[in-house]
């Protein structure tokens, strides 16, 4: 359990925002398979004000979807309070501001991980959503720009804090970094030991056992997972069981399991996004569940031959009836 705010969840495990992954049907496998918190994808605060149809397509959820939070990205105080009253207005359970995309147009906009290089400026902007709404509020950074110690991060904690934000996610690596090297627990520690509110900590959980070394290391409250929940809607299940101190490596989810995962995403595509994204989208989707599996090559090169969504999902199943029962733990990308 962890509380954020006045919204308790019932799990210290959660999904973060991932442009072009975290759409609605993702969320909805993963929530069926032990997801019991996510985010949409991140959204640009001024495309919200605008009316983007893209960016409402990306706001779209079901009863189902729930509890919800949003991410906005932004530099400018006024609009980021008024993006966050409007997305408060359309039932979202909780608000994140984005300060951690190490994106380069973005952090060239002065928008993401820029802002730790402009705590006055997040401060304001943290002080402005506050008074927007009563929603729980969050911030998700990086543990510094170039510096690796963590220092900025714990800067940026304390501000948000001072104003009234709920908890602070934490990626334990630079915008400098990107996704390369090793994510930085102890860095991620910093920021739980200067500040009360929850800290969530994220970066390279990809198994159970990388959720449950992320707590001990940095006695955060709460996991996020990244891109190890890609293809493996299984594993928030079993990084609760590893939080909760189930001991073992639980089985892995076997052919037919698998199987009915990936025909269930598809169908969620074709349903929600339409037949031309879908068979798009499953051009990147369907590696994800098939890395590491004889044939995945194949798989590969046959979805990104054909826009015909019939013949993707009869590929799909094909290929996963084919696989042996007897599996290893899926292998993100």
């Amino acid at each position: 359990m962890l509380k954020i705010g006045g919204l308790t969840l019932g799990s210290q495990v959660m999904q973060s925002p991932m442009a072009d992954c975290s759409d609605l049907p993702f969320r909805l496998v993963s929530r069926r398979r032990g997801l019991g918190f996510a985010f949409t994808e991140m959204i640009s605060a001024q495309s919200l004000l605008h009316g983007s149809r893209k960016t409402l397509e990306v706001l779209k959820t079901t009863p189902e979807d729930r509890p919800l939070g949003a991410q906005l990205l932004g530099k400018d105080p006024a609009k980021l309070a008024e993006a966050a009253a409007m997305l408060a207005d359309m039932g979202f359970d909780l608000i994140d501001l984005n300060c951690g995309c190490p994106v380069k147009k973005v952090v060239r906009n002065g928008e993401g991980a820029a802002l730790l290089q402009a705590p006055d400026l997040a401060e304001r902007i943290f002080a402005a959503m506050r008074r927007a709404i009563k929603l729980p509020l969050t911030v998700k950074t990086r543990i510094g720009f170039t510096d690796e110690s963590g220092v900025e991060a714990v800067e940026l904690g304390r501000r948000a804090e001072a104003q009234g934000f709920d908890a602070i996610t934490v990626h334990g690596r630079t915008q400098k970094q990107g996704y390369s090297g090793l994510a930085d627990y102890g860095a991620v520690a910093l920021v739980r030991q200067a500040v009360a509110v929850p800290v969530i900590g994220n970066g390279d959980v990809r198994a159970p056992a990388d959720a449950l070394r992320l707590k001990q290391e940095s006695g955060c409250h709460g996991v996020m997972v990244g891109r190890g929940g890609l293809g493996n809607p299984w594993l928030y299940r079993e990084a609760e069981r590893a939080l909760a101190g189930c001991g073992g490596q639980p089985p892995a989810p076997d052919a037919a399991a698998r199987c009915a995962a990936v025909l269930e995403h598809f169908d969620l595509e074709v349903q929600f996004q339409g037949e031309r994204r879908a068979a798009l989208n499953f051009r990147r989707i369907g590696a994800w569940y098939a890395a590491g599996l004889p044939g995945a090559k194949g798989l590969r090169i046959a979805l990104c031959r054909t826009m015909d969504v019939r013949l993707m999902r009869r590929q799909l199943l094909e290929f996963f009836a084919a696989l042996p029962e007897a599996l290893p733990v899926p292998r993100p990308l």
